[in-house]
């Protein structure tokens, strides 16, 4: 994928690079790598929030690039969640009402009884009627997975979900992400942690904007190696231009 470069009429930059990637339905998949890997543009243009200018990016048998922006944005709300590291939560409206919003932009409602018992499920039930700024960054991102557990979309992308999290809440956060493909919910989740990553079934390494390995999950230390690679080998291509 190339993006211009600011400032120049014609010039672009290439961020991504030969990226054949399959994602398996109903599974957690991370995507770890150096700063800089690519990682979140990967994320961006699959999710269909960046253009991608070539190729191909297929999301339950669609061909996002294929639909226009109006098209595109009514089948993200119709299919996707997101979960991102700022939370993304109206600051006007109560906790309960944001649970609520994607679908209601959607033009569906969700029953009340399942946005009660996703507050319940994720420990946030006490603050239904608080709006976000009176939460801490915890609850607030508790907030935004009880926002997915209640609109039940088919396909979730998490951007950095626990990295503003304590130890704790990360871990409660990493434990409904796990948790949401025995539903049938896809997870794609971009993460700098490898020991985040190795909570996913399948580990995708970025490195210089290509994929670099692919790994079953369940091992942080091999994670980490491969993202110690990924970065040397990064550097050494620096060097090397």
């Amino acid at each position: 994928m190339d993006f211009p470069v600011p400032g120049r009429r014609r010039e672009t930059t290439r961020v991504l690079h030969d990226i054949d990637l399959d994602v398996p339905e109903a599974r957690l998949t991370a995507v770890v790598g150096p700063s800089g890997s690519g990682k979140s543009t990967l994320m961006l243009c699959t999710a269909g929030l960046e253009q991608a200018t070539a190729g191909s990016i297929e999301i339950l048998g669609t061909d996002v690039l294929s639909l226009s922006p109006r098209k595109r944005a009514s089948f993200r709300s119709e299919n996707v969640g997101f979960i991102f590291q700022e939370y993304n939560l109206v600051s006007s409206l109560t906790v309960e009402d944001n649970i609520a919003l994607p679908a209601r932009l959607a033009g569906h409602r969700v029953p009340k009884a399942r946005v009660g018992e996703a507050m319940a499920r994720l420990g946030i039930a006490q603050h239904a009627r608080q709006r976000p700024d009176r939460l801490s960054g915890g609850e607030r991102q508790r907030v935004a997975v009880a926002r997915v557990v209640a609109n039940q979309p088919r396909v979730v992308f998490a951007d950095e979900p626990t990295g503003a999290l304590d130890l704790k809440s990360g871990h409660v956060v990493l434990d409904w992400l796990q948790a949401l493909p025995a539903q049938g919910t896809t997870v794609l989740m971009v993460t700098h942690d490898p020991h985040a990553a190795a909570r996913a079934d399948r580990v995708v390494v970025m490195g210089s904007g290509r994929v670099h390995a692919v790994l079953p999950g369940g091992d942080a230390h091999a994670v980490g190696d491969a993202v110690l690679t990924a970065r040397a080998e990064d550097e050494a291509g620096e060097q090397a231009s």
